[in-house]
């Protein structure tokens, strides 16, 4: 198979394991007393919510609502995660310091911190933001840590050898070196970050996309909650395939080493 053939191939292929899933999809929504909605009343609810609006709000504003929570955390966990991995595997006494703290709160459940939160700011907007920064936070800090340590000497001692003191090997060498790490933290983070804005919508929202799953419990509507959760993961695909070609601007070497 020669290699045009082969990218047909890698095209074809998607839009069959999409096809599977929906025929997996309507068999088990036509057994008997399924509580899974069939794709049609799937879509006769989307199309009904794109229009009719639940909360003052149609499904575009919920899913703004959301997304804008997740991105605005998502900003300052970038900011402040990638500071602190480098911080953690640039220097020792940095790392001595603080990893032993950062060790003791890390395995604590983004979900966790809710009650806490609440107690601290309310229920407003700032309380969803920092339980989706705490989600998000924590994947960009180990991420970026294990690209500083993982960097190969070979580089650092080259950037020596040709007099770079020790900001210019950091700036100049470790950091762009770093950045596949960092991306490939934020692109799992992004999951991270949905699932806790969901949950904490679920818990105290008036508008988002989690808001809407309670919605569809409370009134046993499944076919809301299917719609909500294919929007999630939707979303999260976009923002994803955004990542991965921003990871193939900044970082084409490591596209080229997979041809």
């Amino acid at each position: 198979m020669d290699s045009k053939e082969t990218k047909k191939w890698y095209y074809v292929l998607p839009v069959v394991s999409i096809g599977i899933f929906i025929l997996a999809w309507v068999w088990l929504s036509s057994a008997e007393n399924s509580m899974i909605p069939t794709p049609l009343a799937t879509w006769e609810k989307f199309l009904n919510i794109m229009t009719n609006p639940i909360s003052q709000a149609i499904l575009p504003v919920h899913i703004w609502v959301s997304l804008r929570r997740v991105l605005i955390a998502f900003f300052f966990a970038i900011v402040l995660g990638v500071g602190l991995g480098v911080g953690l595997g640039w220097s020792k006494t940095f790392n001595a310091v603080v990893d032993p703290i950062f060790e003791m709160l890390r395995p604590i459940p983004p979900i966790a911190w809710i009650p806490l939160i609440i107690l601290w700011f309310g229920i407003g907007e700032t309380s969803k933001i920092i339980i989706v920064f705490i989600g998000s936070f924590v994947p960009i800090v180990l991420n970026t840590y294990s690209g500083i340590k993982e960097i190969d000497p070979l580089l650092v001692s080259a950037g020596k050898v040709l007099g770079a003191n020790r900001r210019q090997i950091l700036l100049e060498i470790t950091l762009p070196a770093t950045v596949p790490a960092i991306l490939a933290g934020i692109r799992t983070a992004l999951s991270s970050g949905w699932m806790c804005v969901v949950a904490a919508e679920m818990i105290v929202a008036k508008q988002g996309v989690g808001f809407l799953i309670v919605r569809g419990q409370e009134s046993g509507d499944t076919a809301l909650i299917v719609v909500c959760m294919l929007v999630i993961g939707i979303v999260s695909m976009l923002l994803s395939t955004i990542l991965s070609k921003l990871e193939g601007v900044l970082c084409p070497w490591q596209f080229s080493k997979t041809k």
